[in-house]
């Protein structure tokens, strides 16, 4: 489970893909324009280089001002973005995705990674949007396609229709009370890189007993344990704070590691889907 070699740098290959993914990234869910653009850019000075937006977010447009604003090379960042439902066709969902990529970098830009936000539309609408995606990633709008809160069912569903599978990520809820270790290790078994949303628990759980001797133990916050219980086992964390310190301070998580005892207990916290804040997969 020790991972010390890990940084802020540290990446994941994507599977049928030349690409790689940040093994830590920044999400945005929530955060009105202003806020959105500022944020991203403490999120960059504090090493940062993957952004996790979507269109149900409604700041797209701000991800890419604070992309523009902060003059890193395009090439260094990771941009993600996701689509909740389709249009009419697939050739209207390819519209949708399209004008998200020129939201976020301009009419010859490109999106790095572009999920399926909900596996709820049902099978139709699951399989709009993935051909649509494939279109995208065909024409080099969007370089890898993947999914979000599916489950086990849902990606094996996927073969009825997809040219590209698996899909190269499943992003789903996960955080030590919710550890949805079923389509986890599918995901594993399968090489998708699997993204922990949430994986701070939206702060909820800052007065557990065994968080706090943790954090204590090795000198750390709450949070900082969080997203590296996260990454020791091996999840992309998605953290999301507005304040610079805090920002700051969730990408200072390489400095130490937690023990074969620490992960225990973490994991001894887990709640299956009454653990969920938003919805755990249905298998």
């Amino acid at each position: 489970m020790a991972t010390p070699k890990l940084s802020v740098a540290s990446t994941f290959p994507l599977p049928n893909s030349p690409h790689r993914i940040p093994r830590l990234g920044f999400g945005v869910y929530q955060y009105p324009p202003p806020t959105c653009v500022s944020s991203c850019l403490k999120a960059f000075r504090a090493g940062y280089r993957h952004i996790d937006t979507a269109q149900y977010y409604a700041n797209e447009p701000s991800v890419g001002r604070a992309i523009h604003e902060s003059r890193i090379p395009r090439s260094e960042l990771f941009i993600a973005s996701k689509i909740l439902y389709p249009g009419k066709d697939i050739e209207a969902t390819y519209n949708m995705i399209k004008e998200s990529v020129v939201k976020l970098d301009g009419e010859s830009g490109y999106v790095d990674l572009f999920l399926i936000h909900s596996a709820n539309g049902g099978k139709e609408s699951r399989r709009l949007m993935w051909l649509a995606l494939e279109k995208a990633r065909e024409e080099g709008r969007v370089r890898d396609i993947g999914v979000s809160n599916y489950g086990i069912k849902h990606i094996e569903e996927m073969k009825g229709y997809a040219s590209v599978w698996p899909p190269a990520v499943n992003q789903i809820e996960l955080h030590p009370w919710c550890q949805q270790r079923e389509i986890v290790a599918y995901c594993i078994q399968n090489s998708i890189v699997i993204e922990a949303y949430y994986p701070l628990v939206r702060n909820q759980k800052a007065h557990d007993k065994t968080l706090l001797g943790m954090a204590e133990k090795h000198r750390k916050t709450p949070n900082q344990i969080l997203i590296r219980y996260c990454l020791q086992k091996g999840w992309v964390p998605l953290p999301n704070s507005d304040t610079p310190a805090r920002i700051a301070s969730n990408a200072d998580v390489y400095g130490f590691d937690l023990g074969v005892d620490d992960m225990g207990k973490l994991d001894a916290l887990d709640r299956g889907r009454a653990g969920a804040l938003v919805q755990a997969v249905h298998n």
